[in-house]
């Protein structure tokens, strides 16, 4: 199955709310949606397949007073069917791509590093997005 990676913007809230189960933690309210994406900080990438969205990727980017920005990677979370098939790292790629274009747009936003959150709560015994792992 063809799966396609899309940054979704301002105005695009109907591609987001048709999502498989278990991509984000909780539903997709329609209000914080359009808020989140309004954010000209906020970078959100979904893998799409048939229509639907089988994962997701959101970031902010954390600005600093004493060091230069940094790419926040809040969370990614791809729906149980579609895992071990190279979605997440897929998501990644363009995530970076648009956030190092933007703060090259911006003087004093470049982006030192990239905090990887997700990676944090596998080693605190969670699976993707945070929730338990059921035994």
């Amino acid at each position: 199955m063809h799966v396609e990676i899309v940054r979704p913007n301002q105005g695009d809230d109907a591609l987001v709310m048709r999502v498989a189960e278990d991509v984000f933690d909780e539903p997709v309210r329609p209000d914080r949606l359009a808020a989140y994406l309004r954010e000209p900080d906020h970078f959100m990438v979904v893998a799409v397949a048939e229509g639907i969205v089988v994962g997701q990727c959101a970031a902010v980017i954390h600005r600093h007073s004493d060091k230069v920005s940094e790419l926040y990677i809040d969370e990614v979370g791809v729906s149980p069917a579609f895992l071990r098939q190279g979605i997440a790292t897929k998501m990644l790629d363009p995530m970076l791509s648009s956030a190092a274009s933007l703060a090259a747009r911006r003087p004093g936003s470049a982006l030192s590093r990239t905090i990887l959150r997700p990676a944090r709560c596998m080693r605190r015994g969670r699976s993707h997005m945070g929730r338990r792992r059921s035994s």
